[in-house]
């Protein structure tokens, strides 16, 4: 089944608003935003759904408008459940001058034999700033099914100037490859990925301040890579969802509502 989300954010007089929202099912949205000062547009993704199904096929849409700040927040795990073909997901997102969009969904959790394809196109403008997570589980490891999903394939392209300048592909196919290999899992089970862009000028490195929030953290091991362009991706490995999710919903609220200080010259 197609299923379709668009999101586009407007601006007026300081404040974010949702400009036009079209979805259809299971997608649903939310603004959860109404308490919060910064004026800025926090959104719920919701799903009728309990997961992914035997031929899905989610294409969502974002367009974060000129000025405007979006946060755009998942319910639930998304739960990725056993199929013969497979489901797939494409994301096109497009990042305007002087604005900011948050998105740290929560923890995917692939069934024995799912398989999963998505894609994910960011474009961002001068003056803007991007925060991107994605947390990938082993499956539902109390039941037994540790790694027993088919295929998990998700691919997240950022352009800059209309010049690709980060691709991350990541592809587990646990049949065909040892996961607790060396340069694989090496014996963690979840893996979590962020990826941070900021285009504005004159800015200061924030990779000291993302490993100094994960110092504390026991039993995981990260690492801090700097792109060409004007992005950088942590990644993180651990034995938990929730300890992971929690990991980078701090560096995302630190992200979002302290602003980066301009480098000293």
């Amino acid at each position: 089944m197609i299923s379709e989300l668009r999101i586009i954010t407007g601006y007026r007089s300081g404040i974010t608003f949702l400009q036009e929202g079209y979805y259809t099912r299971p997608f649903k949205l939310a603004d959860i935003g109404a308490y919060r000062a910064d004026k800025a547009l926090c959104l719920m993704l919701m799903t009728a759904s309990p997961g992914m199904l035997e031929g899905d096929d989610y294409r969502i849409t974002v367009t974060v408008s000129k000025d405007t700040r979006l946060q755009l927040q998942t319910q639930a795990y998304q739960r990725l459940y056993s199929m013969q073909q497979g489901a797939k997901q494409h994301m096109n997102v497009q990042v305007q001058e002087g604005a900011t969009f948050s998105y740290v969904p929560h923890p995917i959790v692939p069934h024995k034999d799912a398989s999963f394809e998505g894609y994910n196109r960011i474009e961002l403008a001068e003056d803007c700033r991007l925060v991107w997570g994605e947390i990938l589980t082993c499956g539902r490891k109390l039941n037994g099914e540790a790694f027993q999903f088919k295929q998990f394939h998700n691919i997240t392209e950022l352009f800059y100037r209309g010049k690709l300048v980060l691709k991350d592909n990541l592809l587990i196919q646990p049949a065909r490859i040892n996961v607790m290999a060396p340069g694989q899992m090496e014996g963690y089970t979840h893996q979590a990925t962020l990826i941070y862009a900021d285009t504005r000028t004159g800015t200061a490195p924030v990779a000291d301040s993302l490993l100094e929030i994960l110092a504390p953290e026991k039993d995981i091991a990260y690492g801090v890579s700097q792109t060409a362009g004007p992005a950088l991706v942590l990644r993180v490995l651990g034995h938990g969802a929730e300890q992971l999710f929690d990991c980078l919903r701090k560096i995302e609220n630190l992200l979002w509502k302290e602003e980066v200080p301009v480098a000293q010259t």
